[in-house]
């Protein structure tokens, strides 16, 4: 039997990035391949440092630098952050250890990469923000690792921006035109593609929404986090006029705020922000957070997409400024342009209230998304037979 190779984001401590990974794990496996997934960390030399001063250049990769670097600061002057964390982080190593299997030996060079890129009959990448300009020069998620007769697949793979640097546009090109099956997940992304690489890509549906709320349910069992009815929050930005609409809500409803603080960054605001911060959540519990919520408020691109499969009413908020170059919001565009669900994204003009609470028609979202789902498999399976034909 062929065996496949998975470069999926699967090791990062974000509930989206690990559930995605997994999702595209539990496709692979009930698909029938051989699968591995393939461990890529660099070693940090002289050549990696120098290259790392001139991404510096990039304003988004800058921008992570010193919020990590923030980060790192704000854990030594809080030692009870720095425990809360640690709390979380624990429950997300007990899932990825639980839930990950078939991993490759870990490749600590770009020359042992490129001979693990010999061994596999096909390699895969998706989902996520695998495709961020920042993360360009590492040649791991965009398969160029992979030999030239190993059949390359992209699935629902994300750009994670509206618009490529232009000094970027030749490489990305370069490595797009190497891949076989080509999708993406958000419309921006098929523009992008056929206005650099000159191809036509598929767009199919994030790898979390290929299984079906039944499957999630088989996968990961229903469990009540909170006895209370409440407001589940999850805010990765940090935007204080969002958290005062929730609060607004609270007011009008009278149900408790949950809230995951901290995700992306320390917002010493956040501390005094809802009634219940819980920290003891790894990936399956935020599932069960959003299947049990009243009301799901987010400026996540998978927290809007669980708050779907669930069929929750819920608002997502902007995480970003339209105008800001780096913006990220056109993952969640495409999410709700394509189910017909714009009128999830919060209206300043409208009672937060009055926007929660108007019905979603989940019968006709189900039926776009069944479409969806079936074409995104059909896009699968033609990649997956040219494996099995070799």
């Amino acid at each position: 039997m062929k065996k496949i190779g998975l470069c999926i984001c699967y090791s990062v401590k974000n509930y989206g990035s690990m559930l995605q990974a997994y999702a595209t794990q539990q496709y692979v496996q009930k698909s029938g391949l051989d699968y591995e997934i393939i461990r890529y960390i660099k070693k940090h030399d002289l050549k990696f440092y120098v290259s790392s001063c001139i991404r510096l250049l990039n304003s988004n990769f800058r921008k992570e630098v010193l919020r990590r670097l923030s980060y790192k600061i704000n854990l030594k002057k809080n030692p009870n952050l720095k425990n809360n964390l640690s709390i979380r982080n624990s429950k997300f190593e007990d899932f990825e250890r639980n839930n990950f299997n078939n991993l490759s030996n870990i490749s600590f060079t770009y020359s042992e990469l490129q001979e693990k890129g010999k061994e596999l009959s096909a390699y895969l990448v998706g989902s996520d923000q695998l495709w961020l300009p920042a993360g360009l020069s590492t040649n791991f998620y965009n398969l160029n690792f992979a030999s030239d007769n190993a059949i390359k697949i992209s699935y629902a793979t994300s750009f994670g921006v509206s618009k490529i640097p232009s000094y970027q546009r030749k490489k990305t090109a370069d490595y797009l035109k190497r891949i076989q099956f080509l999708s993406v997940r958000e419309q921006k992304g098929v523009q992008i593609i056929k206005d650099i690489a000159k191809r036509d890509a598929e767009l199919v549906v994030d790898p979390t929404l290929l299984l079906t709320e039944e499957e999630w349910c088989s996968f990961i069992p229903p469990k009540k986090i909170i006895e209370d009815e409440y407001i589940f929050v999850y805010f990765i930005g940090n935007n204080p006029s969002q958290r005062k609409k929730v609060e607004e809500l609270k007011e009008k409803t009278d149900l408790k705020i949950v809230v995951l603080r901290h995700i992306d960054e320390y917002i010493p605001e956040d501390e005094k922000f809802g009634d219940i911060g819980l920290y003891d959540v790894g990936p399956a519990e935020f599932v069960n957070l959003i299947r049990n919520a009243n009301f799901v408020c987010t400026d996540s691109f998978h927290g809007s997409v669980f708050s779907i499969i669930n069929q929750k009413q819920f608002i997502v908020f902007n995480r970003f400024d339209d105008s800001e170059k780096n913006s990220t919001n056109s993952r969640i565009d495409s999410l709700c342009n394509i189910l017909e669900l714009q009128e999830r994204r919060f209206n300043k003009n409208l009672d937060i209230y009055d926007q929660m609470e108007t019905p979603i028609d989940y019968k006709e979202t189900n039926e776009k998304l069944t479409k969806l789902r079936e074409s995104s498999m059909l896009f699968l399976e033609k990649a997956f037979s040219s494996i099995k034909d070799m």
